[in-house]
């Protein structure tokens, strides 16, 4: 007996000599050749990730990632996605160190960053995804997160939620919804704008009737997803329209007041949009991030640690794809990684919607 754990103590200081990239095996299904792009990841030896998802998301992430790859640790930055979007722009410009990979919740800005900054990079996994989510082989949509109603379940009986958008603006016809709904301050946060505008080419007249209904209810306007969701929680606002569901997912097992709603009629969905910059200084560990974020494994982990609805649908489980195609079928429309995204940033034409809208809701 002592003989053998002599033995297997020697084996294991044997294997602890061994390279790390000996652990780093080329996944399944990948060309040999993704191990040149392994070894090179190790000897750059991190990854530089700007991104507004928050580090409580992004940790189960980094840590199963830097266990595939041992030798390579991921540098992961949180920050809103204006701060994001600037600082990129100008590190890139004065060509000092940035983002290897940008990861982006604002659809329309990462598009934008995309064209302008983006390495082209055919990622083995693109396969996998669905059409609308990958953009000139440069960047591609991580997550399939639908939005809707998020609402304080004391204050709003369960036989009351409204299901559809016509449902919604009914329900704020009642006085005593006076004051009690909140949304998104467009002029303020980037993401309200797009999902406004997403709306809108939807069904145009539907989404201005939903304005006007709110307007007429004393909408509280915010600037961020978190202080509506508080204000929702404590009962100070009852519901919130447009807002991003997974947040609601998450918060709900840990605080009985949230419920959340979609709706039947139409259920926009955001997809967290990630790229590798043109400039990258570890562009191998890069392709390594970008690959696992999108591989079955890393959106495994994205749906369940992470409670990030993974976008590819063979991924099963309740914060998945999958799951809500079931559900809702149809009536899902995922916003389209495509040229469309960019419209808005003509200010002209982000002046007039914003113009447009302002007429209806009074400023608080």
């Amino acid at each position: 007996m002592h003989h053998l754990t002599r033995r297997a103590t020697l084996s294991l200081a044997a294997l602890a000599l061994l390279p790390a990239a000996a652990f780093a095996q080329v996944p399944t299904g990948y060309p040999a050749t993704y191990q040149a792009v392994i070894d090179a990841a190790k000897k750059e030896g991190k990854v530089t990730v700007y991104t507004p998802t928050d580090a409580v998301a992004g940790k189960p992430l980094v840590k199963e990632f830097e266990s595939l790859y041992p030798g390579v640790k991921v540098e992961y930055m949180d920050m809103n996605s204006a701060e994001l979007f600037n600082r990129f722009i100008s590190e890139t410009a004065a060509g000092t160190a940035s983002a290897d990979v940008v990861w982006n919740s604002a659809m329309d800005q990462g598009v934008k960053l995309a064209q302008d900054y983006a390495l082209t990079y055919e990622s083995p996994e693109s396969k996998a995804l669905p059409y609308w989510a990958t953009y000139q082989k440069q960047a591609y949509g991580t997550t399939f997160e639908p939005l809707g109603i998020v609402y304080n379940k004391r204050l709003l009986p369960a036989g009351e939620v409204p299901r559809t958008h016509a449902e919604f603006i009914k329900l704020l016809a009642d006085p005593k919804y006076q004051g009690k709904v909140t949304t998104y301050d467009i002029e303020k946060a980037g993401v309200g704008f797009l999902f406004l505008t997403a709306d809108d080419q939807v069904n145009s007249a539907l989404t201005w009737d939903v304005v006007k209904a709110m307007a007429g209810a004393g909408v509280r306007l915010q600037s961020s997803s978190s202080t509506m969701m508080e204000r929702i929680s404590s009962g100070e606002q009852v519901l919130g329209y447009n807002m991003i569901t997974s947040y609601a997912h998450a918060r709900q097992k840990k605080d009985n007041n949230i419920g959340y709603q979609l709706l039947r009629d139409h259920t926009l969905v955001m997809s967290r949009v990630a790229f590798i910059a043109k400039a990258a200084q570890h562009p191998n560990a890069a392709r390594l991030w970008l690959d696992y974020l999108l591989s079955k494994k890393g959106q495994t982990t994205m749906s369940t640690a992470s409670e990030l609805p993974a976008i590819r649908t063979d991924v099963e489980g309740e914060m998945t794809a999958s799951a809500l195609q079931k559900e809702l079928g149809a009536s899902l429309r995922p916003i389209a990684i495509d040229q469309h995204l960019l419209t808005y940033l003509d200010q002209n034409k982000r002046l007039a919607f914003i113009k447009t809208w302002r007429s209806y809701v009074a400023r608080k």
